[in-house]
């Protein structure tokens, strides 16, 4: 039975919620069946073995909630991703639910998983649920009148050690996007069907050689071809946005700490720099580095994050560990269920992009998934010697094939 709020507790929440019935978001397509690919994000024990550096043994019964979850494209993945899970995802828009529940019974969601529930409610008004292993909480809080109360919201659902993951916008790669907003907002276009068409037909009618419309052509107009789409990113009536400063004092919250980008690749120097140059900021500490980045970089359209509940006294907790070799073979481990083409060399890895192992890397993984669950690496049936062994687990350990287990 949904839940429905007598008076919101947000001030955006109507015209958000009457926009997002109109505009049902993300506007992929239905299907039956499982959802196309993965996204090793909304996959749990990828997630926790990337912040912690190991997992904690069999079985993982995780407790997730889809935090703004819209037509359900997240939450589809978030059974298929973490069987045996029990899964809320909530959302404030009743249109959006109703294709949440559409897609999620075409593809089976309900059957990989323990519990699934999909209601209508704030991420706001949750108090009694949790504590929850993993919150996804992805395009959400940036559209709330005070996103501070929605991050306040949330981290007392997750329990000690659990993790949220955020998407929020950035002010860098939205300018143009920004200046669009601004300009349909002045000519009093709204946020209905005629703002649509008004807003697609101005992509069309500024001249070609116009920043704003090259823009659109060149990076948006593929992910912006559904009209949900569109509408979200130039007709959204309550949106922020963020820069690297302004984003860290919006995590500073008691209890929570930043556990690291869940796109690292984008925040690493070596990407736009080589040289004395890649030299000079390899040597800054991680957050300058970061704002190097931000810095070289005006097409970061967003961040995503992860934030992790703090236990115990609060005190911030150890990195993850340098696994010794001898701790490398006394350790158990599983295959990265988000692996396309498995078992091959020939792979996509976790982010989508090709993954190539060698032979003896497949054997030993082929070794580990059919011994019994916790089976020490050094201990597989294989025709490796201890060092073998080690560079093997190194590398697959450095492409994500392999998650360690924590005795």
């Amino acid at each position: 039975m949904d839940h429905l709020l007598e008076a919101p507790l947000d001030a955006a929440t109507p015209v958000v919620s009457a926009f997002y019935d109109r505009f049902p978001y993300p506007g992929d397509p239905l299907q039956d069946g499982p959802p196309p690919g993965y996204n090793w994000r909304w996959c749990v024990d990828s997630v926790v073995a990337a912040v912690n550096g190991a997992l904690p043994p069999p079985p993982r019964p995780w407790r997730i909630l889809d935090a703004g979850c819209g037509t359900g494209v997240s939450t589809d993945y978030l059974c298929h991703l973490n069987p045996g899970a029990s899964v809320l995802a909530v959302d404030i828009s009743a249109g959006a639910l109703a294709v949440a529940r559409e897609r999620t019974g075409r593809s089976g969601a309900a059957a990989q998983v323990a519990e699934l529930r999909i209601e209508q409610r704030s991420l706001l008004d949750l108090a009694g649920e949790g504590p929850f292993d993993y919150i996804n909480s992805v395009g959400v809080l940036h559209h709330l009148d005070q996103p501070e109360l929605g991050l306040r919201a949330l981290v007392p659902l997750l329990r000690p050690g659990g993790l949220l993951h955020l998407f929020l916008y950035a002010d860098g790669g939205r300018w143009e996007i920004h200046r669009t907003q601004r300009a349909l907002a002045l000519m009093g276009v709204g946020t209905g069907p005629a703002g649509l068409r008004l807003g697609r037909e101005l992509f069309t009618t500024l001249p070609e050689t116009n920043r704003l419309r090259r823009h659109h052509e060149q990076r948006w107009a593929l992910d912006t071809g559904a009209d949900a789409n569109f509408a979200d990113m130039y007709l959204h009536p309550q949106e922020t946005s963020y820069d690297l400063e302004r984003l860290f004092r919006f995590v500073d919250q008691p209890g929570v700490r930043f556990a690291g980008f869940s796109n690292p690749e984008v925040w690493d120097p070596a990407r736009l720099l080589q040289g004395e140059l890649l030299e000079r900021a390899q040597a800054l500490p991680p957050a300058q580095q970061w704002a190097l980045v931000e810095s070289l970089d005006p097409d970061i359209s967003h961040f995503e994050f992860f934030l992790r509940r703090q236990e115990g006294d609060g005190a911030a907790e150890a990195a993850p560990e340098a696994w010794s070799d001898e701790a490398l073979l006394a350790a158990g481990g599983e295959r990265n269920r988000c692996l396309w083409g498995w078992p091959s060399t020939a792979l996509l890895g976790p982010d989508l992009l090709p993954l190539t192992i060698t032979a003896e890397d497949l054997v030993l993984m082929e070794a580990l998934e059919a011994a019994p669950a916790g089976t020490p690496i050094g201990a597989l049936p294989v025709a490796q010697g201890p060092a073998e062994r080690v560079a093997a687990a190194r590398r697959l350990l450095a492409e994500r094939v392999l998650l360690l287990l924590r005795a």
